[in-house]
Parts: C-alpha cells; structure tokens; sequence
C-alpha cells in the first residue's frame, strides 16, 4: 500500500491500523478497542479508542485524522473539547498524520496532545497509565521541503531583528522587516522565510496584515540548531594589553571600524548576564579590519596560549546591535543578547551553560515584560 497517496476515509483506516499497531506492542495492556467513527456527524473525531484503567472505568482517545497539518494550522485544534458518548473516565486528543514533524510535536505536548503518524512516530500519554513515545522512523510519505533554511545568512538576518527584545510585540510588514535586514536581503527572500515562518507557528499574522512574533523562545531554539557557527573563521591572539588598556584599545577599535567590531561570545555575556568567568576576550572583526585590530590590540596570532580570540564573521548580520549593543561611550559594542546566546551555545567549554545563563536572565524577561508569552 502506498501511505504517501492515502487520503480522506483510506488514510483513516490505515491510522486506524496503525494506533492497533501501537496498542498492540504493550504486552499487558488488554481489553482496549479502536473503531472508526469518521461516518457519524456528529463525533467531531475519526477514530475513538477505548483502553480501561486499573482503577476501574476507561480512557478514551478522540483521534483527529489529516493527511498533513501545518503547525499554524494546529493553533484551530488546540482548544478543541472532545465530548464522545457514554462514561469515559480521561479524554484524550490524539493527533494522527501521515507524517507529524518535531514542531507539531512540539505544539501537541504544549498543549497536551498525544499524536502518532503511519511510521510509527508516536506519543501517547494515558494519566495514571503509561506514556509511549517514539521518534525517528522513516516518513512514510515524502516529506514537505521546507519553504526557507533557518541557516542562511537571510534567515539569520529576520530572526535576529524579530527576536530582539525591544522590538518585541511590534507590528511588523515585510518592507519594514526588509529594511531591518539590509544588505543584500531582497523582498522576496523576506517573504519565503515570513511564509515559513508564519507556518511553522513562531509568527503570526496581524489584522491589518502585518505580522508578529509569537513564540520567541523556541523560534530561538530553532534557529540556534540550524545555526552554523563554524561558517565564523577563529583566531587566536596574544596581546600584553591588559584591563583598561584593552579596553580602550578596543573602544577605538569600534569607532575606526564604523561598527564592524564587537564583543562576542563570553565577553558579550560578561556584559549582558554574567554567569561563566574565563580569561579570553571574544570578539568578532570584520575581515578587512583585522590588521587595525592586531595593530591597536598589539595583538600577535598564536597557535596555543591564546588570551584574544577574533572571530571573524561569515556575514555582517552579526554586527546588528540594536540599541542593547552599546554599553558605554568608552568601550566597545558587543552583539545583540540573541546573536550572543547562539554563539556562546555553540563555542565550546561553559558555552551552553552560559546561554542558558543569559536566556533566563537576559531575554526570558525582557521579552515577558513586553507581553509575549514565555
């Protein structure tokens, strides 16, 4: 049987065969029923499941049945109530797919959800009986490729100016958003990665056809496991310049360069939510502005015994500060708290300690006081 092609009442069975499948591979469990009900108007379900409790009565799984759902699309079912026939002790809402991606998963346990798909991929969670769950079969139908890679310099470049917390709860159109994202970012690349976006249920659409950001804490996640940050060439320094006289040296750095040189990584963080110690100096330098930084940071390349690692970015999205990148007129900006969560997750040593440091001291709250949900 071809699963890719199955739809409506064929696709119903086959999820039907599938959940007995799944029942079936719990030894003990006995006396449980699947039927189909997708034929009576008014069950608001396809298929219902019965499985009894120990303590007497029984749970009962309500399964809606779809050929694919976008995750925007399940923000329509999330606060369905199933209300089926007869004494059911625990209600449970089932999704069931033909293939159910990580983010509708995801949104499924957010807001208590079970789901399965016809590879098997499962999570099933009775109260009081048993969780079954399962990951990374096969998809038994082609999978839908994504509309935009989170790990292009143009994704990069949205997600950093709709995840800074200041912009948090703007309204936002695709002109405005393309302007925050220049250079070299064209309306219509602006347009697939807010398509996706939107789809994959981190934005959502205002009424006046804008858009906003809805959930940045795991658009964050999302971003932060496509993210590259080996595409970013590291340097390592040696300088004798020490306390003030780096600083200094560095606060000139930043106005020589118009910008193209930050704090990163750990010494951004040392800035925006302390929490690791560590003697290096991170900073990212624009390529051709490297000789200036060696030059007022006496600064020597070294192969061990590094104290100034230069990171030199693979595209001047980095540089997007916002106004949380300046942290005095005497000292050198430092990246925006997103860029320097992703970075510090991904540098190594105390880094995704670190981050988690800078997530819920730094950007948790900052977006919470203005009113999105963390």
């Amino acid at each position: 049987m071809n699963t890719a092609i199955l739809s409506g009442t064929a696709l119903e069975k086959a999820l039907a065969v599938k959940l007995e499948e799944l029942l079936q591979g719990v030894d003990w469990l006995k006396g449980w029923q699947v039927k189909h009900v997708g034929g009576e108007s008014d069950a608001g379900f396809d298929l219902l499941a019965t499985v009894p409790l120990p303590g007497g009565g029984q749970a009962t799984l309500c399964v809606e049945c779809k050929g694919e759902l976008h995750p925007s699309g399940f923000r329509a079912l999330a606060d369905r109530k199933f209300s089926p026939t007869g004494s059911h002790r625990v209600v449970i809402p089932v999704l069931a797919l033909r293939w159910v991606s990580p983010r509708v998963a995801e949104l499924c346990a957010e807001h208590g959800w079970s789901w399965f798909d016809l590879a098997g991929n499962h999570r099933l969670d009775i109260p009081g009986l048993f969780i079954l769950t399962h990951t990374g079969n096969k998809s038994a139908q082609v999978r839908p490729r994504p509309t935009a890679n989170l790990s292009t310099r143009e994704a990069g470049r949205v997600i950093r100016a709709l995840l800074l917390p200041e912009h948090a709860g703007m309204r936002w159109t695709q002109r405005e958003m393309q302007n925050h994202c220049q250079p070299n970012v064209s309306l219509g690349l602006v347009n697939k990665v807010v398509r996706y976006l939107r789809d994959e249920a981190f934005i959502e659409g205002a009424e006046d056809g804008g858009f906003r950001l809805l959930d940045p804490v795991k658009l964050l996640f999302a971003w932060r496991d496509a993210y590259r940050f080996e595409r970013h060439e590291r340097r390592g320094y040696f300088t004798l310049l020490q306390g003030k006289r780096l600083r200094d040296a560095l606060a000139g750095l930043g106005l020589q360069t118009g910008g193209f040189a930050a704090y990163a990584s750990f010494s951004a963080a040392d800035l925006q939510a302390p929490h690791v110690r560590q003697p290096k100096t991170w900073l990212y330098v624009r390529e051709n502005e490297v000789s200036k930084f060696e030059e007022l940071a006496e600064a020597k390349r070294v192969d061990s015994g590094e104290n100034l690692v230069a990171l030199i970015p693979d595209d001047d999205g980095v540089f997007y500060l916002g106004d949380g990148g300046s942290v005095g007129d005497n000292r050198m900006a430092c990246t925006n708290a997103v860029q320097t969560y992703v970075d510090l997750y991904h540098c190594g040593g105390r880094g995704e300690e670190a981050a988690g440091a800078l997530l819920n001291q730094r950007l948790k709250p900052e977006w919470k006081l203005r009113g999105l949900n963390v």
